[in-house]
């Protein structure tokens, strides 16, 4: 496993002081977004502490509490808008158990619509989420490589190389990949 780097330690700083400020704005207590998230209050005291860094599921879940994205999530810890991110520049954010990339490659901006997320999931590796961060959530996910099960509205999809799978979020979803394959692929969120 890679050493973070300091530019990741300094995104997961950003995220635990935006995750702190968006509880102290709703004026909840740590016990009252535990029960809402279903999230530990011992797990939520240390990420907003950054003494921990959050998982994509933990994410999902506070996202879908305080009504987010986790894009938007991301981008509020960002810096103002650019019409021109270069590669370098990109957030890379990295669940520390499951190894599950996730790069914004078209953060979200207040005056546009959409963004764009490249991601990358290891072997025999599945996230869930309970929620959608925000009910109608559309999703256009693109594959580039390696195969993915996604399961959205009950039905479970099976993705290869240049499948394109549409949908909108109203209920729980989830990713999962073969125990011998990663996927990468591109997720444009309207």
């Amino acid at each position: 496993m890679e050493t973070p780097d300091l530019n990741e330690m300094a995104i997961d700083r950003l995220i635990a002081a935006r995750l702190k400020s968006l509880r102290n704005e709703r004026g909840w207590s740590l016990d009252e977004l535990a029960r809402r998230s279903n999230v530990s209050r011992a797990t939520l005291s240390r990420l907003e502490n950054a003494e921990v860094s959050p998982t994509a599921s933990v994410l999902g879940k506070l996202c879908a509490s305080y009504g987010l994205t986790m894009s938007r999530l991301m981008h509020m810890v960002e810096d103002s808008f650019v019409p021109l991110i270069r590669r370098t520049a990109q957030q890379l954010w990295t669940d520390p158990e499951i190894e599950f990339r996730r790069r914004s490659v078209s953060p979200p901006a207040q005056s546009l619509a959409g963004e764009v997320l490249e991601c990358e999931l290891q072997p025999g590796m599945r996230i869930g989420y309970d929620h959608p961060p925000r009910q109608g959530l559309e999703h256009h996910l693109l594959m580039i490589e390696g195969q993915l099960e996604v399961t959205v509205g009950g039905q479970t999809h099976d993705l290869r190389p240049g499948d394109c799978l549409r949908y909108q979020l109203f209920g729980p979803s989830a990713f999962a990949t073969p125990k011998d394959t990663t996927a990468r692929y591109i997720l444009f969120i309207v």
